[in-house]
């Protein structure tokens, strides 16, 4: 498999993930100051221009909660992922609001061009990312994350993009000490050799 990445964005997740479940890949980088992302080559692998992207024999993959439940499904002997079905889809509800809520917030801090262009609606949209990602990690605080890990006692990947999500709180103008579970869980993940290898990237 190849999983097309970039520093600092959400593909960590994938990468904690492809590690955890010990799967040979190769990683690809993007260059994202160049714009490589919206070159003509890789928008045949995803016409989206975003990363991450996963390749594999049965075809390509470019959401995160796509890739991760996919690879947790190759090594279903790890439980990287609930086996239950109601388990199952409590856990891609959560991967579905760090992906359709916590990461659109916080992409409106330096990713407002997508949705206005005038300056001060700009200007509006980057003040109240703090507010926004808050609420929204006040909710995974409150009723989301079980402890120790998202699932409870099984670490699952959910845990990988919790943790990427978690690590632009400090950017966004959230103290994480005000989220002791979140604070906690995050440092817990920084001690696995997963993520340790994902992060040298």
């Amino acid at each position: 498999m190849e999983l097309f990445y970039a520093p600092g964005t959400v593909a960590l997740a994938s990468l904690i993930a492809l590690h955890e479940a010990e799967l040979p890949f190769t990683a690809t980088l993007v260059d994202f100051e160049t714009t490589q992302q919206r070159s003509a080559d890789y928008l045949k692998t995803n016409p989206k221009g975003r990363v991450p992207a996963l390749v594999s024999d049965a075809g390509i993959l470019t959401e995160t909660p796509a890739i991760l439940a996919y690879i947790a499904a190759l090594v279903p002997e790890r439980d990287l992922a609930p086996r239950d079905p109601f388990a199952f889809a409590k856990w891609q509800e959560f991967n579905s609001y760090l992906a359709s809520t916590v990461h659109v917030n916080h992409a409106h801090r330096k990713r407002g061009h997508r949705w206005a262009t005038q300056p001060s609606s700009l200007e509006d949209m980057a003040a109240h990312v703090k507010t926004t990602m808050f609420e929204s990690f006040a909710l995974i605080e409150d009723h989301y994350l079980q402890g120790p890990w998202v699932m409870g006692e099984q670490y699952t990947l959910a845990d990988g993009y919790l943790f990427k999500t978690a690590s632009w709180l400090k950017g966004d103008g959230v103290d994480i000490t005000t989220l002791p579970r979140v604070a906690t869980h995050y440092e817990s993940m920084k001690q696995r050799p997963a993520v340790q290898k994902a992060l040298s990237y």
